[in-house]
Parts: C-alpha cells; sequence; structure tokens
C-alpha cells in the first residue's frame, strides 16, 4: 500500500528519491496496515490546513468522533508527510508547517468542544464590559481564553513526533452565567480550569487511535505547581516579580494559536502587550548571558547523565553539544539581547531570525548560512528519528539499517559519509555557540585577574589592595556608598572583577588612569543599571575600546554618560572600518518603524525613542572612527551634517505621514540648511539653522504646512527618555524672528532678491553663500538654487559690500572679548571667522564674473577656487585654505576636551598671520579688525 496521489506536488516541486523509501519506517508500516480506507480522504499534495479541515470533516462523516477523528487525521498526516519528506525531498517548512497546521487545527477543535459542554452546564464566563464600570450590574461580555503555543508551536517549527508547549491565558476573572437553569455557577478561573482539563482529554489522552499530540504544561508561570489557566492580571504581577530570565527566551517564540477567531480579529492585543516588554528590554541587555549559561549547563548536565553508562545517548541531535538547541539559544541571546532597541529581530522563526541578524549587521553572512544549513540537517535527520517509530526520541538509532536509511534518504552514499558531515556540522555549532556564550564568561582574561583569585562580592576591601594607587583612591570612595551597597550580589560581582580587569590593564600599560578615573565616573550612576556591567564583563573588547575613548578626551565621556546605551557598538571591529550611509540609515529606521507597527507599538512617543536611539547612535560611531583617528574633522563634518540631513528627511516623513490635516500624498514643502548644515560642516552638538518654504497652491496650504513645521520643530527638540535630537533655530527665515515660521517660495524669492520694500540684509545674503535644500521635491529644490545663484550674482558696489561686511565683523568681534594675551581660535583677528567672511565677500563680489564661486563647496574649496581664478595672489589662497583646517582642528580638539578655545597666540601665530594677510588683501584698510 502506498501513499495517497502526490500529483499536486509534482516533479517540478519535489526532488524524487527511490519509491517506498518510507515502507521502512515502521510506523508508516502501522499506519498503512490500520488504516489503508482511510488513507485516500487526505487530499493529494502537501496537507494544508484547508485540506485538514476537509479530511476532518469527513472522518467524522464516516462515524468517528471529534477525539478519535483528530487522531486518524494525524496518522494520515504524518504518513503522507514521511513520504513526501523521504521520498521527494519535500523542504523543512513543509514538514513543520504542516505539523504546526495540524497542531491549530486540533486545538481549536477540542477548544471549541470543550468551550460548549462547559458552557451547558455552567454557562458562559464572562466580566465586565471593558466600556462600563466593573459592577456586577454593569454590561458583560464573554470572558476570552486564549492558547498560546510556545517554542516549536510558537514559531511554528513543529516536529513530526513533537509534543506541544501551551500556556492557557484568560483575559479577565469574573463568574459564569449559569446553564439553562440557572444554576452551576463558578468563577472564570474554575470554567477555564475546566476547560484546559477537557481539552488535554480531547488531545493528550491515549485512546485505541493513540493521541493527537502530547500536551506539555510545564513552561506556564510556576510551573507544574502553578493553575493551569492564568488571567491577564496574574501573569502581569507574575512577569513583574517573579518572570526569570530563562522564561524570557521561552515567551520569544510564544504565539496565540487558538481561537481561531480571536486570531482572525486580532484581539490578544493586551497580552502582546505584557509579553513583549518582558521579553525585549527598551535597553541593551546583556545580564541574560549568565541566566542562558546557567539553563544551557543544566540541560548539558542532564544529557551527560542520562548518557552515564549508555554511550548511544550522547549522540542526541536536538540535546548534546552541537545540537539544535544550541543554534536556537545562539539566535534567542541575540534577539533577547538586542531587540528591545531593535523591533526588526523580532521574529519566532530560527531560519528568518538568522536573516534578520545578517541584515542588522549582529552575524556574518557566511556564520548564518553555516548556522542554517546545519539548523535544516539536523531538523531533518530529527525528523527521520521519529518517522521510524513515532517516538519523541532525538537520539540516533543504534540498528545499522535504520542508521543506513537515515543516510540513503538524506542522499549520502553511506553511514560512514552520513556521520562524518553530522558530526562536522555539530562541531560548528557547538564552536559557534561557545564563542557566542564563553565570551566574558570567565572573571577576566590573561592578567585580569592579576595573579589573584577572582574576588567575592564582600571583598572590596581587597580589591582595593589589588589596584594601582590612583585608582584605588576613586574606588575607596565607593565603599560607603548606597548605591554599590544597594547592588545585587551578582552585579556586585560583575563591578569588582571589572575593576580587577581595569587595574591589571592600567598596570600593563594598556589603558590611561585618566581613562580608568572617568570609567569610574561613568559607572558611579549607572550602578543601578546593571545590564551596563553586565556587557562590559561580557565584551572585553568593549571595556577596553570603552577606556580607549574616555581617555581620549572628555566630551566623549560625557556622551557616554547621557546615552550609555550606545557603547555596544564598540564590539565590532567593522566599526571603525565604516562611515555613516544615509541610505542605510534611513532603511533600518523604516524597517524599525514597520517592526513597531506591526506589534502596535508605533506611537508618537515609540517613534521619537527610536529616532533618538538611532540618532545617538550614529554620533557615537563616528565620535569613535574620531578620537581613533580614523576620520579627519572635515570627514566628521561630513557624516555629522549626512546625519542631520537624514535625521531630517525621516523626521519630515513620518510627521507628514501622521499630520491629520494633510492634504496630499507628498508635502510641498522644503527645508533650507544655512550656517553649518548648509556649509556641511556641523560639529558634535551644533544646532541646525533651517529656514522652511512652501509651494502650494491650496487654500490650506500655510495652516497645513504650519503645522507640519512645528510638530516636526517638536520632535526634533523635545527630550524623552532617550534624549533630544537637535536644538533648531530659525532666525534667518525672511524678517527673522518677527516673520512667519514658513513662508511661501513666492515671498521667499522677492525677499531674497530684493524685490519690494521687505528685502533681505547683506549679512542674510552672506548666510545664502553657504545655504542649500536640505529637504523638499526636486522642483522646488531647484528653484531655491535659482534663487541662490540669483543673489550671489546680483551686481553689487565693491566698496560699499566690503563696508558692511567690515561693520559687521566688528559688531560680532565686540560680542566675543577675548581675554588679554590670548587667541580666540574662532572670533581673535586672524581667526576662521576672518576666513568666513572674507570667502563670503569674495563669493558675493565676484561670483558673477567666476562661476566656480557658485559652489557650496566649504570654505576652504572656495579659497582655493579664488586663487585659481587670480582674485587673490598665487599661494595666498592655499595658505589660507591650510590656515583654517588647522585652526579647525584645534577647535575640534579643545571641544573634544571641553577646554577653552582661548589659547596662547604663539601656537598658531603662523596660521593666524596666513589669515591676516589674507583679510588685508580684500579688504585692505576697511576698517575691520585684522586690516593691516
Amino acid at each position: 500500500m502506498v501513499s495517497a496521489s502526490l500529483a499536486p506536488a509534482g516533479p517540478d516541486r519535489f526532488v524524487s528519491k527511490p519509491l517506498e523509501a518510507a515502507a521502512h519506517s515502521r510506523f508508516v508500516q502501522r499506519i498503512r496496515r490500520r488504516y489503508a480506507a482511510e488513507l485516500a480522504l487526505l487530499p493529494p499534495g502537501p496537507p494544508s490546513a484547508a485540506t485538514m479541515r476537509q479530511t476532518l470533516a469527513a472522518l467524522q462523516q464516516t462515524g468517528l468522533d471529534v477525539p478519535a477523528a483528530l487522531r486518524v487525521l494525524r496518522h494520515l498526516v504524518l504518513e503522507r508527510l514521511a513520504v513526501l519528506d523521504v521520498e521527494h525531498e519535500a523542504p523543512l517548512a513543509v514538514v513543520t508547517g504542516a505539523m504546526t497546521d495540524l497542531a491549530e487545527l486540533a486545538l481549536n477543535t477540542a477548544l471549541q468542544q470543550a468551550l460548549l459542554e462547559l458552557d451547558e452546564q455552567h454557562g458562559a464566563p464572562t466580566c465586565p464590559d471593558g466600556s462600563a464600570a466593573p459592577a456586577p450590574t454593569g454590561p458583560l461580555r464573554r470572558a476570552q481564553l486564549w492558547i498560546v503555543g510556545m517554542g516549536k508551536l510558537g514559531a511554528r517549527e513543529l516536529n513530526v513526533s513533537s509534543d506541544i508547549d501551551l500556556i492557557y491565558i484568560y483575559d479577565q476573572d469574573g463568574e459564569t452565567l449559569g446553564n439553562a437553569l440557572g444554576r452551576g455557577r463558578i468563577s472564570n478561573h474554575e470554567y477555564f480550569a475546566k476547560a484546559v482539563k477537557r481539552i488535554f482529554g480531547l488531545i493528550g489522552d491515549n485512546t485505541e487511535h493513540g493521541q493527537v499530540f502530547r500536551v506539555d504544561l510545564a513552561l506556564r508561570p510556576n510551573g507544574n505547581s502553578g493553575p493551569p489557566a492564568l488571567s491577564l492580571d496574574a501573569l502581569e504581577e507574575y512577569f513583574l516579580v517573579q518572570g526569570r530570565e530563562w522564561e524570557r527566551f521561552a515567551w520569544l517564540k510564544s504565539r496565540v494559536v487558538a481561537p481561531l477567531q480571536a486570531l482572525e480579529a486580532d484581539t490578544p492585543q493586551a497580552l502582546r502587550a505584557l509579553v513583549q516588554p518582558f521579553v525585549f528590554r527598551r535597553y541593551l541587555d546583556y545580564s541574560v548571558f549568565e541566566a542562558l549559561r546557567s539553563l544551557h549547563k543544566q540541560i548539558r548536565d542532564h544529557a551527560a547523565k542520562r548518557a552515564a553508562g549508555h554511550p548511544g545517548r550522547l549522540h542526541d541531535v536536538k540535546l548534546s553539544r552541537g545540537g539544535i538547541r544550541e543554534i536556537e539559544f545562539t539566535v534567542q541571546l541575540l534577539q533577547v539581547v538586542r531587540a528591545g532597541q531593535f523591533p526588526e529581530l523580532r521574529t519566532r522563526a530560527t531560519l528568518e531570525a538568522l536573516t534578520r541578524l545578517v541584515r542588522a549587521g549582529l552575524m556574518p553572512e557566511a556564520k548564518a548560512a553555516a548556522l542554517g544549513q546545519a539548523y535544516e540537517l539536523l531538523r531533518k535527520v530529527e525528523h527521520r528519528i521519529q518517522y521510524l517509530d513515532d517516538q519523541q526520541t532525538h537520539l540516533l538509532p543504534t540498528r545499522d539499517d535504520d542508521l543506513h536509511w537515515i543516510a540513503q534518504t538524506l542522499g549520502f552514499a553511506d553511514t560512514a559519509g552520513f556521520l562524518c558531515v553530522l558530526d562536522a556540522q555539530r562541531e560548528l555549532v557547538a564552536q559557534e555557540f561557545d564563542t557566542l556564550l564563553g565570551a566574558g564568561a570567565l572573571p577576566c582574561n590573561g592578567k585580569g585577574c592579576n595573579g589573584h583569585a577572582p574576588a567575592s562580592a564582600d571583598d572590596l576591601q581587597t580589591v582595593l589592595g589589588q589596584l594601582p594607587p590612583g585608582l584605588a583612591l576613586r574606588v575607596a570612595q565607593w565603599a560607603e556608598s548606597p548605591r554599590v551597597q544597594g547592588l545585587r550580589e551578582s552585579a556586585r560581582q560583575r563591578l569588582l572583577r571589572l575593576l580587577q580587569r581595569t587595574g591589571a590593564w592600567l598596570e600593563a600599560g594598556r589603558v590611561s588612569e585618566s581613562a580608568a578615573l572617568r570609567l569610574c565616573d561613568w559607572m558611579e550612576p549607572l550602578l543601578r543599571r546593571e545590564s551596563y556591567l553586565a556587557l562590559l564583563q561580557e565584551r572585553p573588547a568593549v571595556h577596553e575600546r570603552l577606556l580607549r575613548m574616555l581617555g581620549a578626551a572628555q566630551w566623549p565621556a560625557r556622551y557616554l554618560l547621557r546615552h550609555p546605551g550606545v557603547i555596544d557598538d564598540l564590539a565590532g571591529q567593522q566599526l571603525y572600518q565604516e562611515r555613516f550611509e544615509a541610505p542605510q540609515f534611513e532603511a533600518d529606521l523604516e524597517a524599525r518603524r514597520q517592526a513597531l507597527a506591526a506589534s502596535g507599538e508605533d506611537d508618537e512617543e515609540g517613534l521619537l525613542d527610536l529616532l533618538r536611539r538611532a540618532h545617538h547612535a550614529e554620533v557615537f560611531r563616528t565620535l569613535a572612527r574620531d578620537v581613533e583617528g580614523v576620520l579627519t574633522v572635515e570627514q566628521v563634518a561630513d557624516d555629522l551634517s549626512a546625519l542631520a540631513d537624514a535625521v531630517l528627511r525621516v523626521t519630515g516623513r513620518w510627521c507628514w505621514q501622521r499630520l491629520k490635516q494633510r492634504h496630499r500624498e507628498e508635502p510641498r514643502c522644503a527645508i533650507i540648511g544655512y550656517g553649518k548644515l548648509g556649509g556641511k560642516e556641523l560639529g558634535y552638538g551644533s544646532d541646525l539653522d533651517i529656514v522652511f518654504v512652501y509651494d502650494d497652491p491650496d487654500e490650506r496650504a500655510s495652516e497645513v504646512y504650519a503645522t507640519l513645521v512645528r510638530k516636526l520643530i517638536n520632535w526634533l527638540t523635545v527630550k524623552t527618555g532617550e534624549g533630544d535630537l537637535y536644538e533648531i533655530d530659525t532666525a534667518l527665515r525672511p524678517n527673522g524672528s518677527s516673520g512667519l515660521l514658513v513662508t511661501s517660495f513666492e515671498a521667499f524669492q522677492n525677499y531674497q532678491q530684493n524685490r519690494g520694500s521687505n528685502t533681505a540684509w547683506t549679512w542674510e545674503h552672506q548666510a545664502i553663500t553657504r545655504a542649500r535644500c536640505v529637504l523638499g521635491p526636486p522642483d522646488l529644490a531647484q528653484r531655491f538654487e535659482a534663487v541662490r545663484q540669483a543673489v550671489l550674482t546680483a551686481p553689487r558696489e565693491h566698496a560699499a559690500l566690503a563696508a558692511e561686511i567690515c561693520a559687521m565683523r566688528e559688531r560680532l568681534r565686540q560680542a566675543h572679548p577675548v581675554r588679554a594675551g590670548l587667541f580666540d581660535i574662532k572670533h581673535s583677528p586672524g581667526g576662521m571667522v576672518d576666513v568666513e567672511f572674507v570667502v563670503q565677500h569674495l563669493v558675493l563680489a565676484h561670483a558673477a564674473a567666476h562661476p566656480e564661486l557658485r559652489r557650496n563647496s566649504g570654505n576652504i574649496a572656495l579659497l582655493q577656487a579664488a586663487e585659481q581664478v587670480a582674485l587673490l595672489p598665487a599661494g595666498m589662497g592655499q595658505a589660507a585654505a591650510r590656515a583654517y583646517r588647522a585652526l579647525r582642528q584645534r577647535q575640534h580638539r579643545a571641544r573634544l576636551d571641553e577646554a577653552s578655545t582661548q589659547i596662547d597666540p604663539a601656537l598658531v601665530a603662523e596660521h593666524s598671520a596666513a589669515v591676516r594677510a589674507l583679510w588685508a588683501q580684500v579688504f585692505g584698510a576697511c576698517g575691520g579688525p585684522a586690516a593691516v
């Protein structure tokens, strides 16, 4: 007897293997003998939810009751899957998907049957309607029971002889209505406990037809000692008070699998709102490493005990070293650590999660491909083991013919070749798992403990004796600190080990004393946030690079104190090999927004925090490359400016999409960047000088765009728990602070081109020399550039222009006094502002005759262009450009160190002399402060 027709699967879908290979399975043989007449009831092809429902109905029509029909259906489905798998190489997803569909069908059917029976005895379970006060006399609604599938059922990865891990949750306490006679009222808790028991009987009881599935409720809160069904309130309290780290891994794959109506209406939102924050913390959560180590050690120890005296039990493809569980743990660990901040990593299926980890840059593509290949092989081996006798086992069989059958159906010529490949795959998995979980498992590495045994949690004084004097003096202040005394034992142990490692590196000369002291300053206010201690302990490379950054300058230390979560980026060496890429940044943000939307978390607060975390992380990456000397000052400015552009684009798009008054799909509004944003010279902490214009004939346009701009500015400036993005300065808009926040393009054009009575001042034309359209429709950007070009090339009287610029320079100098005997890098005669004013004058005076000066290419490039067109003597433009670059570098370094920019003039004598010469050449004796 062979299986029913496989025509729909077809040779194009599955590869054909020798016929009757499935007949080696003793389980398949039993099915074909016992259910020969019923096999044809399952429609041809891979079983699906629809064909299984059809078959279940057909089985019931033969006289079988629901429990019996479900059991026979399982036999028919497994026989079909064995044939598809071993004879036609059906993809793994076909097998696991069909088993998951079968479990969902069985659970939905059993749930309906159980509720029908219980309603007759006790009436429907009710609770107060959420729309009314919870009074006994208020409106009532039916209380809902949700069956939550855990593990492989939740991930739609169910194997062919798997049990199903379930948790039963109901939404609210209350009581039943009673039966038709008004009797039999019980609490909802009792009602749903009875439902759980009845469902178990319908699915899990062994009858003449066997079981549908073995049911395991051990993952429920409080395990086997907990109630069979739990209310949402009780679950929330459990998560807050008792929820353990390993349970977060279990709940990661959780999914409501029944009732079907609830899934179609997406009603389990309240359950999702509890589970998501329990599994995925809002910060990078390295504290789970120790919990997973402990859990995995228990699993390995248990497997070792089972194998004692039974060597064959070492070949467990699920639980032994390098087995399926270690692949799942590897993936889940990275998800639990990071998916709180990176929601695009939230997925249940193991292979899909590997793909997302690669996309997020958290795992090399080759490594993920190798793990995926190993996972598929191990799962296929697992299925073949279970096809043999329908036993829930993962041990390789000891019979030679069974092993040969597994090898042959997997495409191997012989058993030896199969076992060789299997061992290699398991070794690859084990090494990857040990690398991930073993990192930081030891207290220190090399000299990390300075030759001493690890300190105990109460041994701060002993650790002090091991530290260099300067560091010991600083740490001694913690002896009576409430923050230190309030730490949990595990956190105190981590802190002491970090101090030992830091002291050893300091003695070895790997880090500076200032770095170690700044690390103490950085850690002290964060001691209660234990995840950071865990991160540094688990990632020694992050610890060392953090120390280097802290030792490099003071501003990074302050930035890291405001945004400590960004330090996780120090883990990868690729940090120093990459530059900011705006398209990838925007794509990542959009992917995270979509992931939040999928779970109903894309409210305004969630998006504000998402933008801030992404922005802070990119600023930090640029900062890390900066202090390591990977980037020049100009490259830092380029990357920070590109980041600001990208943030404005994303924020503008999201604000428009969420604007209730929007009247068109795409806005006809543009953001003009001025100052350092316009010139692409942004530094750390720079504000954004921007002007808003629109070109839209709609009568509501001015009101709509004013609302958009206010919303956009609020999104950029408001402080949330994740900080803010930018300070915004709109003073350069037409008529300054007294002007409209957003201006029609026509009014902007007339203002800049001196049409009418309300026109721009010379200083505003100076500002437009380095302005650019940051965001807006392409045609509007082109029109702005045309206005800018018209302003730059307008005829001007050179002497009057020079006088106005000199007068403005003098007012600016008086507004920034310099202490006697010092030189201000920016404001002193011969400083950076002099260069900027000279360039602005050259552009406004000569751009009409020299198109090279019209480009917004930065002060250095424009100085060089002015020399090339003979507006400056040979060598003067180059000398001034070198001076400007050197002054920018000194200013940048001073700001990183939070040092004064007023310095000894001798340090920059050569550079200031070059700038003074430039000023004298351009302005002569026009009265400017740098005139010679």
